[in-house]
């Protein structure tokens, strides 16, 4: 049995249209349950599971977490709708991102959901949105892996530990970023 259908009559940032912001374009209107579940979770998932990959180091500190969800915030100013609306239910969500805690940051079980992501984009998302949506997953994960243990932040574009430019290309290749 398929999930019901969930319109997203809302404008992007979870208000009224008003003169001028029209609501999400017909490509990305609508998604079953499961597939908007599956995307406006990933981010949070991609979040937690970059500040818990380690390899052996201890985890990353609360900057971050903060890294990363300024990455999420980050989408609010995505050129894509459908960026834009993720993010408004996100931060419309009274517990915020939320995923069962035992799969958070499971390696295989993240890279089989951006995977799963991809097929839902394809079958339902304009080519920019879908371009647009992995970039920024990905860019969640990156601005993670670029805070050490320290908390200091690497500068933008900057290197990252060997052990997370294989999980950020990982990542990049369950996304279809390659």
């Amino acid at each position: 049995m398929l999930a019901p259908e969930v319109p997203m009559s809302h404008s992007v940032a979870g208000e009224p249209p008003s003169a001028g912001r029209r609501a999400a374009p017909l490509t990305t209107a609508v998604y079953s349950v499961a597939e908007w579940e599956l995307l406006t979770g990933l981010p949070g998932r991609v979040l937690v599971a970059a500040a818990r990959h380690s390899s052996g180091r201890p985890p990353r500190g609360v900057a971050a977490g903060l890294a990363g969800l300024e990455a999420v915030a980050a989408g609010r100013a995505s050129d894509s709708d459908l960026v834009r609306a993720v993010v408004a239910d996100i931060y419309a969500r009274p517990d915020g991102p939320t995923a069962p805690a035992d799969r958070l940051a499971d390696l295989v079980d993240l890279l089989a959901a951006c995977r799963a992501a991809v097929r839902v984009l394809r079958r339902r998302a304009d080519p920019a949105d879908s371009a647009a949506y992995r970039q920024w997953a990905q860019s969640v994960a990156g601005r993670v892996c670029r805070v050490g243990t320290t908390g200091a932040p690497a500068p933008a574009g900057g290197p990252v530990a060997p052990a997370d430019r294989r999980f950020l290309d990982r990542l990049g290749g369950a996304l279809d970023l390659g």
